[in-house]
């Protein structure tokens, strides 16, 4: 095995740090950013001479700047993440709502689409065609679409 110099070693825990950040970019949820930044601090603490690994106060100083940079990254990512709760509509609760025809609606094919609640629909009328543009309301739901009326 080949020896790591500090200069060396703070290197490769910077480039490694960096390459999890990148990783966390890419896929974001949480599971990288807290052990790449605690890497790159390290990394800088062993560039700027502290020997966390072989002094006695190294090791105190370089796992309490770890805690430190930890609990800063968990802050951080808690500010900029959003507190709500993804929204969830089933079919079944649409019954009742109005919404708007996108693609036009007729009474012999699920070729309709409807936007309920923020989303689109598959959808059929209970007689007549409803152009694109009509207000519609929901009146039940059969399996993956949902049956609708025009309002007037």
């Amino acid at each position: 095995m080949i020896p790591l110099d500090g200069l060396t070693l703070g290197w490769l825990l910077i480039v490694f740090g960096a390459v999890l950040l990148l990783a966390e970019v890419h896929s974001p949820g949480f599971f990288a950013a807290v052990p790449a930044t605690v890497m790159i601090v390290l990394g800088i603490m062993v560039l700027l001479g502290i020997d966390i690994y072989n002094s006695g106060w190294g090791a105190i100083v370089g796992v309490t700047a770890a805690i430190i940079a930890g609990a800063v990254t968990i802050w951080v990512y808690s500010r900029i993440t959003p507190n709500e709760s993804p929204t969830t509509v089933s079919r079944d609760s649409l019954i009742g709502r109005e919404g708007v025809v996108i693609k036009e609606v007729d009474a012999d094919s699920l070729s309709g689409k409807v936007s309920v609640s923020s989303a689109d629909w598959s959808a059929h009328s209970t007689g007549a065609n409803i152009p694109v543009g009509k207000k519609v309301r929901v009146v039940n739901s059969e399996g993956v679409h949902i049956v609708v009326e025009e309002v007037t």
